[in-house]
């Protein structure tokens, strides 16, 4: 079996747990300040991540797969493990730092970064490309959402 069967499902399982622990982290003060009351519950939010997660992990496998002799492949790679970083920053900023207009523009840092991953995919593989559009559309609904958060305190 091929080592990146193994290197990228490894990635996303710390990038999850990481994010999941600076959010956990910072779960009683998330409970003390005001939310739109259309935001979606922890439940929900932590099903959407796992789904997207999930997503991403084979999009990286399909890249992978494709593109390793190709001169993409690296800018590829650096652009995921980015992402990755974007991912865990944002909990970061907002649930241990408490910084909520950074993570916005964070957020935003993390969208344009789906975005890249899609545009540098496509002529690829369009099924990897693809499997991206949910975490970008995600990315677009958490950055507003984090907005309003910010808005109302």
């Amino acid at each position: 079996m091929k080592p990146n069967y193994f290197i990228i499902p490894l990635v996303t399982i710390l990038t999850a747990f990481l994010g999941g622990r600076l959010t956990s982290g910072g779960m009683g003060w998330y409970k003390t300040i005001k939310l739109p009351s259309w935001t979606p519950s922890g439940s929900v939010i932590g099903t959407v991540w796992t789904i997207l997660f999930i997503l991403a992990t084979i999009s990286a496998l399909i890249i992978w797969n494709q593109l390793a002799h190709d001169s993409r492949f690296w800018w590829i790679v650096v652009l995921f493990i980015l992402n990755a970083v974007l991912n865990v920053g944002w909990s970061w900023l907002f649930f241990n730092q408490h910084f909520l207009g950074a993570a916005i523009f964070e957020a935003g840092l993390l969208g344009l970064s789906v975005v890249a991953l899609v545009i540098l995919i496509w002529p690829a593989s369009a099924l990897a490309a693809a499997l991206l559009l949910p975490y970008a559309a995600w990315v677009a609904f958490a950055t507003f959402l984090t907005y309003n958060v910010w808005s109302l305190n």
